[in-house]
């Protein structure tokens, strides 16, 4: 089992039922799925960008990533309709809680100038959202067969009701976030 899972299956998920007051195990709030994307804009000027993207995200994710198309033709970005211009992986449970786990004991102190997640990076569904700006802080990408620096975004769907919920459950799981509100 995953130590991540295990412990929001022990420790976590006690904790926040005392701290949200809550009378039913099963209110307490869960990870759902976590969606990591990359959008290639780039890909109409170089089609070798989506290749590489999917091979750099296959090998962060462990999952085989599906290839994203434009709904809609824009002249200005040089973008027509149907043309592959990103990837994207969703994970659930034991993998999830193992990304998860690298993300936050390995890939985000890697990142440069870190000094916490912003806590208002959640949606009004209690959502968390950030970003990456490039795929070499994974330990897995090997930084000598990068063709092209890429960034990524995150997205930790999770059920329940509140964004103030959610961020007691990330805060229990782990995540640095911001002392203050400041960008």
């Amino acid at each position: 089992m995953a130590r991540l899972l295990e412990k929001y299956k022990k420790e976590i998920t006690l904790e926040l039922q005392k701290r949200l007051s809550l009378k039913n195990k099963m209110a307490v709030p869960q990870l759902e799925k976590i969606v990591v994307s990359m959008g290639v804009g780039k890909a109409t000027e170089n089609k070798d960008r989506i290749p590489a993207a999917v091979k750099d995200l296959a090998i962060i994710t462990g999952q085989q990533p599906v290839i994203t198309s434009a709904r809609k033709s824009v002249a200005g970005f040089k973008l027509r309709e149907k043309q592959q211009i990103g990837c994207k992986v969703t994970m659930r449970g034991k993998m999830m809680y193992e990304f998860l786990d690298r993300l936050i004991s390995i890939v985000i102190p890697r990142l440069r100038d870190f000094r916490g997640l912003n806590k208002n990076s959640f949606d009004q569904s209690g959502n968390f959202n950030m970003g990456i700006s490039e795929q070499s802080v994974f330990p897995e990408i090997n930084i000598d067969e990068v063709k092209f620096v890429q960034g990524m975004d995150i997205t930790i769907v999770i059920k329940n009701r509140s964004a103030q919920n959610s961020y007691e459950l990330l805060k229990l799981l782990g995540m640095p976030f911001r002392s203050d509100n400041t960008n």
